[in-house]
């Protein structure tokens, strides 16, 4: 008797370990679920917030589409990923700076809609120059940078003389960077040579260009 009683105690201590380890699995096992829950709960959240920038950002295509239609319809402007681009054979001759009249018309006719646009939004315009990648040799500008931002300038002083405030108005250059088309021929470095104008949000180091 004396020995069934002293097998059934060395026994018994297996049951608490037992009940340990069940228990620490159980606790991992929680953890676990816990973690999951919350990267699916970030996953949730990250997709939300993509969404309602893709809606956001479609919303604002649509507004910027309806408030340039005449000038979309004419074909004098484009309109591709919010970026509103110009000929610029359509403002200046080649390696000038100097506005044509029908450039300046252009932008009269722009000002109306882009500035009741910027308005209801907290964004204001960008104006950038581009070139193409011929270097400029003698004339008024040492290189393609000079000639593309004083281009900028001007976009930028005639769309405020024409009633734009210069408060929602700055200008940009990009010399020949960023070209639409490889530089290979006249029809594709004439394409590079445009304006573009895009509508960005308002931070506090953004200054208008002196009018």
């Amino acid at each position: 008797m004396d020995e069934l009683d002293a097998g059934i105690d060395h026994a018994s201590p297996i049951w608490p370990a037992f009940g340990d380890l069940m228990a620490s699995l159980l606790g991992a096992f929680v953890l676990m679920l816990v973690a999951v829950a919350a990267v699916q709960m970030e996953l949730t959240s990250n997709l939300q917030d993509e969404v309602r920038k893709r809606q956001i950002e479609e919303q604002r295509r649509i507004s910027l589409e309806k408030a340039l239609a005449v000038p979309l319809a004419s074909g004098r402007i484009t309109l591709n990923n919010g970026r509103i681009g110009i000929s610029g054979q359509v403002l200046f001759a080649l390696n000038s700076d100097q506005l044509q009249p029908e450039g300046r018309q252009l932008l009269k006719s722009l000002v109306g809609p882009l500035a009741a646009y910027l308005s209801s939004r907290e964004e204001m315009l960008m104006v950038s120059g581009f070139t193409d990648d011929k270097s400029i040799r003698g004339g008024r500008f040492a290189d393609n940078w000079e000639l593309s931002a004083q281009r900028a300038l001007t976009v930028t002083r005639t769309l405020i003389d024409e009633g734009m405030p210069s408060s929602m108005v700055f200008a940009a250059a990009f010399g020949s960077e960023q070209p639409v088309r490889p530089n290979t021929d006249d029809a594709a470095r004439a394409q590079n040579r445009r304006v573009e104008m895009a509508p960005v949000p308002k931070t506090s180091n953004q200054k208008p260009a002196p009018a």
